[in-house]
């Protein structure tokens, strides 16, 4: 039986393609991209890591955006004496409405449904939001309109 080369699945070294149009203070940027058709062929889905280090400033910096494609995004607390804390506490709209999150969590937004704005209602400690886009196999596909390519992307 024939082994699989199981290293094409494994991404070790992040690209760093989302530049935002505009700069945003209190983010570690540009995001990580994780995964992408970029840096494993075919995947189709596209997923980006961000550090929150304080308040953004301009906030929101994440206005109302819609997808053709199902969407996770999660806000990840780092206190490893309590995970669950997100440190932080963001309004999350969703169709219109808001959601309060203050502790780790994942929110689904579906494919065809508005989201947005985030806006940062206080920032205590560092966290880590990321997305999870589901049929957006890059940079191009996954973008809600306010980020760019770096020079040479796609």
């Amino acid at each position: 039986m024939s082994k699989i080369d199981v290293e094409k699945y494994l991404v070790s070294k992040p690209a760093y393609e989302v530049i935002p149009d505009f700069e945003v203070e209190g983010r570690i940027g540009p995001a990580m991209t994780l995964l992408s058709n970029n840096l494993i062929a075919d995947t189709n889905n596209y997923v980006e890591v961000g550090w929150i280090l304080s308040m953004p400033n301009p906030n929101p910096c994440i206005g109302e955006h819609v997808h053709e494609y199902d969407e996770i995004v999660m806000h990840i607390g780092i206190d490893p004496s309590d995970p669950e804390d997100l440190g932080a506490e963001i309004t999350f709209y969703l169709d219109g409405q808001p959601l309060t999150i203050n502790r780790t969590s994942t929110v689904f937004v579906p494919k065809g449904m508005k989201h947005g704005p985030l806006i940062w209602k206080r920032v205590d400690r560092p966290h880590l939001e990321m997305t999870i886009m589901l049929g957006a196999g890059s940079l191009m596909e996954a973008d809600p309109g306010g980020h760019k390519a770096r020079e040479g992307k796609k």
